[in-house]
């Protein structure tokens, strides 16, 4: 941030001020990192549950800060301080406002759910594109802004609040009209899009998933009925387009967030009660096709014309029906035809670590999936299953997977079950542990897997080292057989301590088929565990 703007003039639009300096000054830059302050910053002091970033004011101002905001009854500064009731909430508003609330400016379509979300946006994104508009889109694995792919990220759930604002600025400047943006349960509870004028809020589904940060499923999918909550706000813009809600019909939270929702929705699915509802779904090499019926809903008003659109997807999985379909509802309120859906979704090859086949001349198959939770690996092995069952293969599954440190214990017993039950051999290994024993976490996975009946060394396997895990499937593997490789995905680093390793499991497997096969690869990725016998 390089521009200056009046301190009072940015706060005219932040919620929860308690108390103002005197005098106004001009900044030059926010930041939340005591270390990242440069001259002319307002440095954001934000309480977490594990730091208290007030303890760093001093040093701050030592490093430039001109300014500082925080929630303390602070007095006696050498700088001017801002109070406000909460500095989270206070910095998504401040960063808007430092960026002349860009997302006032284009149409901005928001998907949460637990699984799928990349997915979706992703498919929204190109068929926005296939209609002729000029859209950008933020993602957990990249955002696109005209035409130039920025990663964002090592572990990143929605970006924070000053980075949103930055990449919403650079779009709106280049003349984009419509932004995707996925939208996680954390990025919503702590404040990350508050500030964000949101037009089309859209669900993917709610299962079980970081109980560990939100202490319930209640307070979980909570948090993710904010995004729709935001659209009963009056807008600010005069954006060209109603505001509406995009519902899962077949999830267990469609009744309660109908209940919540004031402005019009539509569901989609696979039952009858869907507006937009997948019929005739078969599998074909390489993806799926299916027919996507139109139907109105009368109770509600909702100008959707009823018609019948032919789809092939590149994707595959019920799950990836889903997401189309919900791509499919949200775009077609937009207006937008069944011919450019249609070559919306036909134009997406793929998404990064989501059912990445790699292919280097072995005899068997092998995909590298993000699945990490409960819903998204269960989907994933009956995907494999229907892979398999497609390509009339007598062969086994035989799936890695681990369970994350520090994360929703319960979800580690629960996912060793689904394997035991879809997969016919599993290999337990190593997924960010973080500072929480590896063995401890492995313990309960295998506790799970040897309730349901399987053998350790027989039928299952637990290899602390994530790449000899996937060396061990791919060594185990025969003719005809799919190694499944979940967890990580398009993520690139794995987290031991509190140290980030360079770590990408596409990589990974690429060592391992090339050292199975005898043939020039990529060098396996090192983690700590990589020396154990």
């Amino acid at each position: 941030m390089t521009e200056k703007r009046s301190l009072f003039a940015l706060l005219e639009s932040v919620p929860g001020v308690i108390k103002t300096p005197d005098d106004d000054i001009c900044i030059s830059g926010i930041t939340f990192d005591s270390r990242r302050v440069v001259s002319g910053d307002i440095f954001v002091a934000i309480k977490g549950s594990d730091f208290d970033a007030h303890q760093f004011i001093a040093q701050a101002i030592v490093n430039g800060a001109v300014a500082i905001l925080g929630t303390e009854n602070l007095l006696n500064l050498k700088v001017p301080y801002v109070q406000v009731e909460n500095s989270r909430k206070a910095l998504s508003y401040l960063a808007s406002a430092y960026y002349d609330h860009p997302s006032h400016k284009m149409v901005v379509i928001g998907v949460t759910g637990t699984d799928g979300k990349t997915t979706t946006v992703s498919l929204i994104e190109s068929i926005l594109q296939a209609a002729g508009y000029k859209v950008g889109m933020i993602s957990t694995v990249n955002a696109l802004i005209a035409g130039e792919q920025i990663d964002t990220g090592f572990h990143v759930t929605t970006p924070d609040a000053l980075t949103i604002q930055k990449y919403l600025s650079q779009m709106q400047k280049a003349g984009l009209t419509h932004v995707v943006l996925e939208v996680t349960s954390h990025g919503l509870a702590q404040y990350r899009v508050a500030a964000i004028e949101f037009d089309v809020a859209v669900l993917t589904n709610i299962t079980h998933e970081h109980l560990d940060y939100h202490g319930s499923f209640q307070a979980y999918r909570e948090s993710k009925a904010l995004l729709f909550q935001s659209l009963t706000f009056k807008p600010i813009k005069k954006a060209s387009l109603n505001r509406f809600a995009v519902l899962n019909r077949d999830d267990g939270s469609y009744d309660y967030l109908a209940s919540l929702i004031t402005v019009p929705y539509i569901s989609y699915g696979l039952s009858t009660d869907a507006e937009v509802q997948a019929v005739d779904v078969r599998y074909v090499e390489n993806g799926m096709k299916f027919i996507v019926n139109y139907r109105k809903r009368n109770e509600q008003e909702i100008e959707l014309k009823g018609f019948r659109v032919p789809i092939k997807c590149n994707l595959v999985g019920k799950y990836n029906v889903m997401n189309c379909l919900a791509a499919i509802a949200t775009t077609s309120m937009m207006g937008i035809g069944g011919q450019a859906i249609g070559e919306g979704i036909a134009g997406l090859r793929g998404i990064p670590g989501r059912m990445e086949r790699i292919e280097m001349g072995q005899d068997f198959m092998v995909i590298v999936d993000f699945a990490h939770t409960p819903n998204a690996l269960r989907n994933a092995l009956l995907s494999a299953r229907t892979i398999m069952k497609e390509n009339k293969s007598p062969g086994r599954v035989i799936a890695v997977l681990g369970s994350a440190g520090l994360r929703d214990k319960k979800k580690r017993r629960m996912m060793a079950e689904i394997s035991a039950e879809l997969a016919d051999i599993t290999v337990i290994t190593a997924e960010d542990p973080r500072t929480e024993s590896l063995d401890s976490i492995l313990s309960e996975m295998g506790g799970g897997l040897r309730d349901r009946g399987l053998v350790e060394d027989e039928d299952y396997y637990c290899i602390r080292d994530r790449g000899n895990a996937i060396r061990t499937a791919i060594d185990l593997a025969k003719m005809g057989d799919m190694v499944i490789v979940c967890g990580k995905g398009h993520e690139q680093s794995m987290c031991f301590g509190n140290i980030e390793y360079p770590w990408d499991d596409r990589i990974a497997v690429r060592a391992s088929l090339a050292e199975y096969l005898g043939i020039d690869g990529p060098e396996m990725p090192y983690l700590p565990t990589q020396e154990e016998k």
